[in-house]
């Protein structure tokens, strides 16, 4: 059956779009996106694939695809299907993730806000749209940052009279300085409503009206970091769990090792740890980071991150990659050195693909390390002012 797979994979376009894998009873195991459906369906045919996607695999008897004119909108596409028919191999196996919503509260100047299934309690049907389920936090946030150049919205306070820094460069239209009315404020935000529930002949006929330049700017849509992201990760690296690592301590003394984890871009805080250092490594940074990794790998229950960030530069990468040798991790490890204005630093042997995807993914990995830094610093003078009480 295989073999006749791979001739449905070979007869795919090369376009953006959304691929279905369909059991013998046509029932849908997997919804995916692509830049290429050809050359992403390919990819499941590899010998090194995850467990869980070679049973999905094995399972299947049929490929079935849309193309889309773009990434954004195979992304769009995508968890419309997935919310319609949730296939069995996209929920199973979140572990300690969840899928990410946009929600766009009911109210006057609003704007899209990213928010984790968990937390979608707090906003009921009749106060907000909801839209997704989605399953990557970076690339739907990209994709807004996207939208937002062609349909501008505010974060900031409306009326405060004070122009915001969005407003300056062109991504806001003013609502904080009473430059655009609620209602001419809201077709923008209902155009990018429009786009994520997937109703796109609606949009162009309601901007063929209201406003030809967005209408001209949109036909246009594409966007470099979007295609990049989607290509690296369908080549079979997703990181989807990062864990920071940072030392904190006060001229050698009340060492604490900070572990922070951020799962799809997002701080996941129940998922932090702290680590007392023992003495003999208090006052050496790198011994005292190479005790906190090598404790953290002695628990085989806590799930391994996609990659283990350090907030260091070469030195401590290279005295943690022999950590790694040692104990056979193949988990990436990357630094960010500071005294490099912030430069990846990446161990001997790093695949071009890994690097090339941390780069892509430099925004979050610098709010890893200094979500890191934070928690480090927090943690050790909370625990300084308890032992003052004492």
């Amino acid at each position: 059956m295989e073999n006749n797979l791979k001739k449905q994979a070979k007869k795919l376009p090369l376009n953006p779009g959304v691929y279905r894998w369909l059991d013998r009873n046509g029932k849908i195991l997997y919804i995916g996106r692509a830049t290429s459906l050809r050359k992403r369906v390919w990819q499941y045919f590899r010998p090194d694939l995850d467990p869980r996607i070679a049973e999905m695999v094995s399972q299947a008897k049929k490929i079935k695809f849309e193309k889309t004119d773009n990434v954004l909108e195979a992304i769009i596409l995508e968890a419309l299907l997935i919310k319609r028919y949730h296939p069995k191999y996209n929920i199973r196996d979140r572990d300690d993730r969840s899928f990410i919503y946009v929600v766009i509260p009911k109210t006057d100047f609003a704007y899209p806000m990213l928010v984790r299934e968990r937390e979608l309690k707090k906003f009921p049907a009749k106060t907000a749209r909801i839209f997704g389920p989605y399953q990557n936090a970076y690339l739907m946030r990209q994709a807004l940052k996207l939208l937002r150049r062609i349909f501008p919205y505010g974060t900031c306070r409306p009326n405060s009279g004070q122009p915001c820094f969005d407003y300056q460069i062109g991504l806001c239209p003013g609502g904080c300085i009473g430059a655009i009315s609620a209602r001419d404020y809201k077709k923008n935000i209902d155009s990018i409503a429009l786009i994520l529930a997937g109703n796109k002949k609606r949009l162009v006929n309601k901007l063929k009206k209201e406003n030809p330049e967005a209408l001209l700017a949109f036909k246009q849509l594409q966007d470099v970091t979007l295609i990049t992201r989607d290509e690296l990760t369908s080549g079979g690296w997703n990181p989807n769990r990062i864990e920071g690592y940072d030392i904190s301590h006060l001229s050698g003394k009340e060492t604490i090792g900070a572990m922070v984890v951020f799962s799809d871009g997002l701080p996941n805080k129940n998922e932090y740890r702290l680590f007392n250092i023992r003495n003999e490594a208090a006052s050496d940074d790198l011994r005292a980071l190479g005790e906190v990794i090598s404790r953290r790998l002695n628990h085989s229950e806590w799930r391994l991150p996609d990659i283990f960030l350090i907030d260091g530069g070469k030195p401590q990468i290279d005295f943690l990659y022999r950590i790694f040798r040692e104990k056979n991790i193949a988990i990436p490890l990357i630094g960010i050195s500071k005294f490099g204005n912030d430069k990846l630093v990446f161990a001997p042997g790093a695949r071009k693909s890994t690097k090339e995807l941390a780069r892509s993914l430099k925004e979050v990995l610098l709010k890893v390390r200094d979500e890191a830094h934070r928690f480090g610093n927090y943690a050790r003078q909370r625990k300084m002012k308890i032992k003052i009480k004492k």
